[in-house]
Formats: structure tokens, C-alpha cells, sequence
């Protein structure tokens, strides 16, 4: 693995466990930092910090929907394998 490689894998690490919760309290200072554009390193940061924000909201849309599918089709599979009730009527 290369230098380049090795970096970006300690820093998806760390973003890896960044709470949504709390980015998104940050998410409109660095969506205004990033719409006014100056060639500062100040504004080239805020638009990587709001890439980064939205990439974890996409990574945790994309997981949630991935687990609701497994809940689904477990949830599917264990009906399936239930064995049907047998028909009750009240009797007096």
C-alpha cells in the first residue's frame, strides 16, 4: 500500500466513526463557508469539511437501507417458515 493509500485509509478511519448527529450541527457553517468562494486555504477547507459531512450522511443513508433490506428479508424468510395457524372458530 502507498504512502498516498495509507493516508487516506487512517483518515476514512477517523471519519469512519464522526457522529452525523453532531456534523450536521456544523453542516450550514461549512455549506456558507464553502458557497463564498476566496482563494484562502480557509475556504478550501470548509469545502473538503462539507464534502466530508455529506459523505458520511451518504455512507449511513447507504447502510441504513442496506440493513432494512437484510430486517426485510429476514423478517420475509421467518414468516415463510412458520407454520401456518390452523383455522379457529369461536365455538359457544
Amino acid at each position: 500500500m502507498s504512502k498516498l493509500e495509507d493516508s487516506l485509509n487512517k483518515i476514512a478511519e477517523s471519519i469512519r466513526h464522526l457522529d452525523e448527529a453532531s456534523l450536521m450541527a456544523l453542516w450550514e457553517k461549512y455549506k456558507t463557508g464553502m458557497e463564498n468562494f476566496a482563494r484562502t486555504p480557509e475556504w478550501e477547507k470548509s469545502v473538503i469539511i462539507f464534502a466530508i459531512i455529506n459523505a458520511v450522511r451518504v455512507k449511513n443513508a447507504i447502510f441504513n437501507e442496506e440493513m432494512l433490506k437484510e430486517q426485510n428479508k429476514s423478517g420475509a424468510s421467518s414468516r415463510r417458515n412458520k407454520p401456518a395457524k390452523p383455522p379457529l372458530r369461536l365455538v359457544k
